[in-house]
């Protein structure tokens, strides 16, 4: 079972760790530890202090090490920084949420690589860490490191872990459990330009699901806004502000998961599984998925089939 170490450097968010749990444990594939520095009461921010039981040995033989945010823009204790700098040397996959990108950059193990923390704290990360590309993503894979921004995007970074170890059915039935989105690409843009929260007469979930179930048809622009009742400029305005995508991006990352998920629980071909999906040609097939998941659709099936796939 694949080891997952949870590091506190207080103060916490209680949130992060909270559904982050919830989301790996429902792949019901990880073993999962929280660990700090000092064992015992951990101050924790927006909720309850927590009680770590475990200390950072715990974490020695974890497979994945994940940073929580809350604390670690000023001095880390060394003991932490240590264990990051080993995991990364172990090869070790190594993550963090928020300001646990601060950790990473103090441990020495961001220079040269990508990385992203809050919208609200990148300009801080880029300066006192220049050698680190810093980007406002919602979450940033570079090599076996990954760094996530604030909230709910250790949620996007959770469910891209399980994809990456379970396949894409596993980490759609936990994005359910989580009652969010289907899992998203890092690349993303962290704020969405939503200043107040839409009613359900302005949004745009309708026909959001209206396209989910027509993915096999041809589903233009003009298609969706005329469900939607709108100009296709307002339309593509509004999708934006809700979703921080465009309607023909999102539109094609939904094809690309049902995709993935029928090569993961079928065994059609894939001229089918193209057709299927809306990707139209298994050469289309092929290509949005090697620019995705650098890997062809045969070797995909090959690695993610489920042993009930019919």
């Amino acid at each position: 079972m694949h080891r997952i170490a949870f590091v506190a450097v207080p103060p916490v968010y209680a949130f992060d760790l909270a559904i982050s749990q919830m989301v790996l444990d429902s792949a019901q594939g990880y073993e999962l530890v929280v660990t700090t520095a000092e064992p015992g009461r951990v101050e924790a921010l927006g909720g309850t202090d927590l009680m770590v039981e475990e200390g950072l040995e715990a974490a020695s033989d974890a497979d994945t090490v994940i940073v929580l945010g809350g604390g670690g823009r000023e001095d880390v204790d060394p003991r932490v920084l240590d264990l990051v700098r080993d995991a990364v040397e172990s090869g070790k996959r190594v993550a963090s949420f928020c300001t646990g990108a601060f950790v990473l950059a103090q441990a020495g193990v961001l220079d040269g690589r990508r990385a992203t923390t809050h919208w609200g704290l990148t300009e801080e990360l880029a300066r006192r860490h220049p050698g680190i590309e810093v980007v406002s993503e919602v979450f940033v894979e570079d090599g076996l490191i990954l760094t996530s921004a604030g909230a709910a995007a250790c949620v996007e970074l959770c469910l891209h872990l399980v994809r990456t170890d379970f396949g894409a059915a596993a980490a759609a039935a936990a994005g359910r459990l989580a009652i969010v989105a289907p899992p998203r690409p890092g690349e993303q843009a962290q704020v969405v330009q939503m200043p107040l929260p839409v009613t359900p007469d302005e949004s745009l979930a309708a026909t959001r699901e209206w396209a989910l179930r027509r993915l096999d048809e041809a589903i233009t622009l003009h298609d969706l806004a005329a469900h939607a009742c709108v100009s296709t400029r307002t339309f593509t305005r509004r999708f934006q502000a809700e979703n921080g995508v465009s309607p023909i991006q999102w539109l094609l990352e939904r094809r690309v998961e049902r995709a993935r998920e029928l090569l993961e629980t079928t065994s059609l071909p894939m001229d089918q599984v193209a057709f299927r999906s809306g990707l139209g040609s298994a050469d289309s097939l092929r290509q949005h998925l090697v620019r995705r998941v650098g890997v062809t659709p045969t070797a995909y099936r090959q690695r993610w089939k489920t042993p009930s796939a019919s």
